[in-house]
């Protein structure tokens, strides 16, 4: 796929009422345009922002570790992030809140060329394994390494070149590929991938991606925080009961895109798109402990102190 690299998407337009001034956000996604982040693109397409009164800026970062630290640095008003680098990123000191939710449950692998035949993760000591988003993935791959037995491994930042790495043999596996879409995107050139998925290796169940802020943007510009999340909302209330019209609507947003791709890793994706904006407390705090004890954290994180607040109805009516 072609990579929009720092690619400016303007997402919404004015309100419709004459003389009444949407209010500007920035949104920094986590990697280049896919349907990981159609119901943002179904919002932008259908006029969910415009609705609630709020214009919306997308950008691309130019590298994989961008999203957050532009986000707690108010450089960018909302981040796709990851629920483990939130809170590997609030362990650190930084100023993070959590402000929804995207895709509910992980998709994150550690992924390898299949005529490897690797049987099991331990199976890879002593081999060259990426990652793809340093201060995240590879904090990942040390918990993941040490549950399963790997061991004398060299650890490689690829960031988003993964299957050029693969294919090359400068790596033996990546972690942080996602089991939707790089699985899709390899099939397309021949490639067949094979992977071992976290949360059935040891690694507690976590959001895989959420929406993200600082806090002073959460202080600044709450409103239209949550008059943003409305319209997410209404994006993946798309995806999950109109998806064909969800996906021409991405289409139409993203023109750019392989569409045949797009479409085998919507089918893919779309079960795993959060149902609710309520955020599972309990299972966010089970992940926070877990990094703690296996090291991925050095200080404790109550992760009720990360949420921002849940929007609260709609403003105009569906």
């Amino acid at each position: 796929m072609k990579k929009y690299l720092m690619v400016l998407l303007i997402v919404g337009v004015m309100g419709n009422s004459p003389g009444v001034m949407a209010q500007d956000l920035t949104l920094m996604l986590d990697w280049f345009p896919n349907v990981d982040h159609l119901p943002v693109f179904v919002a932008q397409e259908k006029g969910y922002f415009d609705a609630e009164g709020i214009q919306v800026n997308i950008l691309s970062p130019s590298d994989t570790s961008d999203a957050l630290k532009l986000a707690v640095a108010g450089k960018v008003d909302l981040a796709v992030s990851y629920e483990p680098q939130t809170i590997i990123a609030a362990s650190e000191g930084l100023p993070v809140r959590v402000a929804g939710r995207l895709v509910a449950h992980p998709l994150t692998t550690l992924l390898f060329l299949k005529d490897k035949g690797y049987p099991s993760p331990s199976a890879l000591s002593g081999k060259t394994i990426g990652y793809t988003v340093p201060g995240l993935m590879d904090v990942l791959l040390q918990a993941f390494a040490k549950i399963n037995g790997i061991v004398d491994y060299t650890a490689v930042n690829v960031g988003f070149n993964i299957v050029p790495a693969l294919t090359s043999g400068q790596v033996d596996a990546v972690m942080g590929p996602f089991k939707t879409y790089e699985t899709v995107t390899m099939a397309a050139k021949g490639i067949e991938a094979a992977y071992f998925e976290l949360e059935r290796w040891g690694i507690p169940d976590y959001d895989e991606l959420i929406f993200i802020c600082g806090v002073e943007t959460r202080a600044k510009k709450s409103d239209a925080v949550q008059a943003f999340m409305r319209a997410v909302a209404r994006g993946l209330e798309d995806a999950h009961h109109k998806p064909e019209a969800a996906l021409q609507a991405y289409f139409k947003a993203v023109p750019d895109v392989d569409q045949a791709i797009e479409r085998a890793a919507f089918e893919r994706t779309r079960p795993y798109f959060a149902q609710t904006q309520v955020v599972d407390q309990e299972r966010w705090q089970t992940f926070a402990d877990f990094a703690l004890e296996h090291g991925l954290i050095d200080h404790p994180v109550n992760v009720a102190t990360l949420m921002a607040p849940r929007p609260q109805g709609r403003r105009t009516p569906v």
